[in-house]
């Protein structure tokens, strides 16, 4: 099992807030542990992977 860290960055399109968090991908999918924004927003973000 190969696991491998991440950088992500996270945008709420409804407030616009911005997160940058560690995670780690698993058989393609990045798991942050991110749940939800500051404005209760749990579906509407923009997710992109970072360089370290």
């Amino acid at each position: 099992m190969s696991l491998s860290r991440v950088k992500v960055a996270i945008r709420c399109n409804i407030c616009g807030e911005k997160f940058v968090l560690r995670g780690r991908r698993e058989k393609g999918k990045i798991d942050t542990g991110f749940k939800q924004c500051l404005c209760n927003n749990t579906l509407d973000f923009e997710i992109q992977e970072v360089a370290l």
